[in-house]
């Protein structure tokens, strides 16, 4: 008996963790996203919102509040303190993600596709570069690059040579992708 306890204690403690951590590596949202805010025992408060492009939201009683790069539990946290303020008791909110449009990454240069396509889970250069159509017949494979503007504005690059990934090395390369990230092929 003490030892089915204790492995159900060990198991609420690991379950409880485990969803601590996918909480913290959670979606940060971008702008162009869509959320769904819904305040419970408030519905005439339930919205869907566009995040802007300069990544706010606009929520009645609340005002305008930067979300750009928060998960969904912190933007229903924000909504929550700013409803607070003028609600007798601290409001339950709920946001949920229902478009993720701002999350674009765009592929560019010799592949058979290029364009802008919506990541709609995380993906690394290699999986763009599929989505793209593959590579095209005169690109050059050990030239790709990946540009990422970072928070301040500047530019960042990263180096992606596909005919040494190809042959197994070098994978470290294979960056996730982030919402912007730009893959030139030359």
């Amino acid at each position: 008996m003490r030892i089915k306890l204790l492995i159900i204690l060990t198991s609420s403690a690991l379950a409880s963790t485990t969803t601590a951590h996918a909480q913290d590596a959670g979606y940060g949202v971008n702008a162009g996203d869509t959320l769904a805010v819904f305040v419970w025992n408030e519905e005439s408060l339930a919205r869907e919102l566009l995040v802007g492009p300069d990544g706010t939201i606009s929520f009645p009683m609340v005002g305008t509040l930067s979300v750009r790069g928060l998960s969904t539990a912190q933007i229903a946290e924000k909504v929550s303190e700013g409803l607070g303020k003028y609600l007798r008791d601290k409001p339950l909110v709920t946001v949920s993600l229902l478009g993720v449009q701002g999350n674009m990454i765009y592929v560019l240069g010799a592949v058979n596709q290029p364009g802008a396509y919506v990541a709609t889970r995380q993906l690394d250069v290699a999986q763009a570069l599929s989505l793209a159509g593959g590579l095209g017949v005169f690109a050059k494979e050990a030239q790709i690059t990946v540009v990422r503007r970072k928070a301040d504005g500047t530019l960042q690059k990263f180096p992606f040579n596909f005919t040494r990934f190809k042959s197994g090395d070098d994978l470290e390369s294979n960056v996730l992708l982030q919402a912007g990230d730009l893959v030139v092929v030359p």
